[in-house]
């Protein structure tokens, strides 16, 4: 995993947080993360190729939600998501990670032991979870 601190984004990184965000607030987000000194973006690379990333947001030292995590689509379903959480668990020795996400993402955040509770329609029509990871239930 790579630290993203360049102030050009890449095309692939670009690509990936369009994945996580709209494509409107793609340029936004991406500054965010260079600007915020609670805020980092890694990305995953294998072979020369950025194919995953992750942001995250520190609340305290110890405990951060992901703000962004996507994977490129030809290489989803190899665990690169979890991997990059786990990074960042070790990296950080964080004992609660939480995350905000849609319908589409509750099983990838259950199948790596995150606590699933719905918060209802937070938008018109679409309905929202809150996914929590405590370092005991690891």
């Amino acid at each position: 995993m790579r630290l993203i601190d360049s102030n050009m984004i890449s095309p692939q990184i670009e690509e990936l947080l369009s994945f996580a965000t709209s494509k409107e607030k793609v340029e936004m987000e991406y500054l965010s993360y260079l600007s915020a000194t609670n805020k980092l973006l890694y990305g995953m690379i294998i072979e020369n190729e950025i194919v995953g990333c992750i942001g995250i947001e520190f609340i305290s030292s110890s405990k951060c939600e992901i703000r962004h995590i996507a994977v490129s689509p030809k290489s989803r379903k190899q665990q690169i998501g979890s991997d990059m959480i786990y990074y960042i668990i070790e990296k950080f020795q964080i004992d609660t990670l939480f995350a905000e996400t849609d319908k589409e993402a509750v099983d990838f955040y259950s199948s790596i032991g995150f606590s699933i509770t719905s918060i209802g329609e937070k938008y018109s029509g679409v309905e929202r979870f809150h996914c929590i990871l405590e370092f005991a239930n690891i």
